[in-house]
């Protein structure tokens, strides 16, 4: 069975943003059972995980001696086993895959850029200077990301793939905000991607996870 990471407890703010939170939703929308292993505090720093994760960062995929860390090759690789991710047909699937590297290269640098100021440097008054210049930079991609969603309901069109998945879970990164939600287009989009009830089940586990450890 596939074994995930995930931390056991952090700070509220965090909570359903950790990046566990894209393997279990690739596995829900696979339908792929699995099991997590709850890091405690500092667990991420010994020999033995930064063995499997160089970075001590989660998640790492384990299954049947295979070990895979960074969430968009987690995600990658579990898209493999599952159409309802990445199509069978080969160019659907290159756009499919080339939507999720966008997202992990193209906007959440930028969304990261945001919410690192926001959330541990607000009162510093480099921050507060910075601040204005990475809005306007973040707005621009979410501009251009809008425009080639156009009227579709997801990225390549009618279906829902990984590419979707993976920008849905950069955008709600900036959900203490109102930058997405300035972009009525994308606000919708996030919105239908995170009705799926494949996400529902994926959020409510990694809380689930938070809440027993409280």
């Amino acid at each position: 069975m596939i074994t995930i990471s995930a931390f056991k407890w952090v700070p509220e703010f965090a909570q359903g943003q950790v990046r566990d939170l894209r393997a279990r939703w690739a596995l829900e929308e696979a339908g792929l059972p699995y099991r997590t292993r709850l890091l405690e505090l500092g667990d991420q720093e010994k020999p033995d995980y930064r063995a499997l994760q160089p970075f001590g960062q989660v998640p790492v995929l384990e299954e049947d001696g295979l070990v895979l860390f960074e969430s968009g090759a987690i995600v990658l690789y579990i898209g493999e086993r599952s159409e309802a991710l990445l199509p069978r047909d080969t160019d659907a699937r290159h756009r499919a895959t080339q939507w999720l590297i966008a997202a992990l290269n193209s906007v959440e640098p930028f969304v990261m850029n945001v919410a690192l100021i926001d959330i541990f440097y607000a009162n510093e008054e480099w921050a507060k200077l910075r601040r204005p210049g990475a809005v306007e930079f973040v707005q621009k991609r979410l501009s251009a990301l809008s425009r080639s969603l156009g009227d579709k309901p997801y990225l390549d069109g009618d279906r829902f793939t990984a590419g979707d998945l993976m920008m849905a879970t950069v955008l709600r990164i900036l959900g203490h905000t109102d930058i997405v939600k300035g972009e009525q287009r994308l606000a919708a989009y996030v919105d239908r991607c995170t009705a799926r009830p494949a996400f529902k089940r994926a959020l409510d586990a990694q809380i689930g996870d938070f809440r027993q450890a409280a």
